[in-house]
């Protein structure tokens, strides 16, 4: 990739990292749940699954999903039932401290989430089509190194807007409320992309 390209590349990371989408509405309700040092798990999980799926992605693995509508078919139905659950588990979280609440997402849930996370397929894919449409192994290299520069200062936005919300949470029922807010937002916003 020519370097002329990388503030375009960036500036196209930076946009796609941090609009609403799955990974951050679920960190808006961890943050808000959980705190930042107790979300930083799920934080890692998502800039390094997601770099390491556009390296694979990149190496292959998109030219495989383009040629199979199978493919593309199955990956739906499991990223729709993924996401509902996702949500039912936002949706149940209680105030901190309480029994049988959900817990934070870990590193490697977080990592796997990529895989089923429709817009992280866009992303991957449109930046991979548009800076390294070769596949050379370089390219494909600095749009996976790009995107792990400007992930991590994304997602932490997400989350500490989620800890500030925190302190307007201490009632139970405006927790409870936010938590029913942040699941259908979540279903809301990857159904667009799921039906298409």
């Amino acid at each position: 990739m020519d370097s002329q390209f990388l503030p375009s590349l960036a500036l196209f990371a930076l946009v796609t990292s941090v609009t609403p989408g799955p990974n951050n509405l679920m960190l808006l309700a961890s943050g808000a749940n959980f705190g930042y040092r107790r979300s930083l798990r799920h934080m890692l999980g998502i800039g390094i699954g997601h770099v390491v799926m556009i390296l694979i992605l990149g190496f292959g693995l998109a030219e495989l999903v383009r040629f199979s509508p199978t493919l593309v078919g199955v990956f739906r139905i499991l990223a729709l039932f993924y996401i509902l659950w996702l949500a039912w588990q936002i949706a149940r979280s209680g105030a901190p401290g309480q029994a049988g609440r959900a817990t934070s997402f870990g590193f490697f849930q977080a990592a796997a989430f990529q895989w089923i996370n429709p817009k992280a397929w866009a992303m991957g894919l449109g930046a991979l089509g548009a800076f390294a449409p070769a596949s050379t192994p370089e390219a494909v290299v600095q749009v996976a190194l790009v995107f792990a520069a400007v992930n991590f200062s994304s997602v932490s936005l997400w989350t500490l807007g989620g800890t500030a919300i925190a302190r307007l949470l201490h009632n139970p029922r405006r927790l409870r409320l936010f938590n029913l807010s942040m699941a259908v937002l979540l279903v809301a916003a990857i159904l667009p992309v799921i039906l298409a």
